[in-house]
């Protein structure tokens, strides 16, 4: 792909904002930017060399070829929110004069329940991992921790050793936008996660020197979140789990399970690290639809009429 200097520049700017500022993971800077690119070949479509000459038009034109092409309503809304951050931040640079994605429309998505699973599901993946083995004392942790504290994928993998304390059960978190928050860790994480330092992890980490990750990888190298997620498929493929699961639904699971053991919404919503209540508000949602599923199938007058009661008197 032909990028213009410029181009290539504010890229380059843009990507540094993300990895300093932003603290982005790896991959979410990695989708940012190919979602730029692929702008920038539209761009090149349409003789357009530079970021400053994109009109509000032009920004319609992308969307509405994003949706002959027929993607998903969230992926264009994922393409347009990172073309709005790019164009936030040039113009914080003074590179341009507008942000034409400003008055974008942005696809009205359809609504999505998180998926999350029952306590009997959880208990399920913490059977599974083999706690002879240092692998197997790894995996059971990594359950563990993100259902104990509901943290991120990328949060998980960048725990250091200094910021998890068995002892008082609480580990520091380094979330999105460099913000830090304290997590409680539960008894059951906190036995786990002890076997895991005596035994397991100074068997991994034989050979090498000490990077202060806790969580790492068969050679001893720091654990990426890319390998969590192989890790969670391993287990439900292996055992023919009927379960659709990835890191995130630990999240989704701890959030639900905590509101249906009655934390408030505010609680949840500091544990999980969201800036916006609103964000934790759609747990709600799932522990409503839980509910009512309880009712239809517990209440006798639920769901079905009582032939007999208009005979009554």
């Amino acid at each position: 792909m032909d990028i213009s200097q410029q181009n290539s520049a504010d890229i380059a700017m843009f990507t540094r904002y993300l990895q300093v500022e932003k603290n982005a993971s790896p991959h979410t800077v990695k989708q940012y930017v190919a979602d730029i690119c692929e702008f920038v070949a539209f761009m090149e479509q349409h003789q357009i060399t530079v970021f400053a000459a994109v009109s509000y038009l032009h920004g319609r034109s992308f969307l509405a070829h994003l949706a002959k092409r027929g993607l998903s309503r969230r992926s264009m809304a994922r393409k347009l929110s990172s073309l709005r951050s790019l164009y936030r931040f040039l113009l914080r640079e003074g590179q341009l004069e507008q942000n034409p994605f400003q008055l974008v429309s942005t696809p009205k998505m359809e609504k999505k329940l998180p998926t999350f699973m029952y306590p009997q599901e959880v208990q399920t993946f913490f059977d599974l991992p083999d706690m002879t083995t240092p692998l197997g004392m790894r995996d059971r942790l990594i359950f563990e921790l993100l259902y104990a504290s509901g943290i991120r994928v990328t949060e998980l993998v960048t725990l250091s050793l200094e910021a998890i304390n068995p002892s008082i059960g609480v580990a520091l978190v380094f979330g999105k936008g460099a913000k830090e928050r304290y997590v409680p860790v539960g008894s059951y994480a906190c036995d786990v996660l002890r076997q895991y330092l005596d035994e397991g992890r100074p068997k991994l980490l034989a050979g090498q020197n000490e990077h202060g990750y806790l969580l790492v990888n068969y050679r001893g190298e720091p654990l990426s979140d890319r390998s969590v997620r192989r890790v969670i498929d391993k287990y439900v493929e292996t055992y023919a789990l009927h379960l659709r699961v990835s890191p995130h639904t630990f999240r989704h699971t701890f959030a639900t399970h905590m509101l249906n053991g009655g934390a408030d919404l505010r609680t949840v919503q500091e544990l999980l690290g969201h800036v916006n209540v609103s964000t934790t508000q759609v747990y709600t949602h799932v522990t409503k639809e839980r509910l009512r599923h309880v009712y239809d199938t517990a209440h006798p007058r639920a769901n079905t009429r009582d032939t007999g009661s208009a005979n009554r008197t």
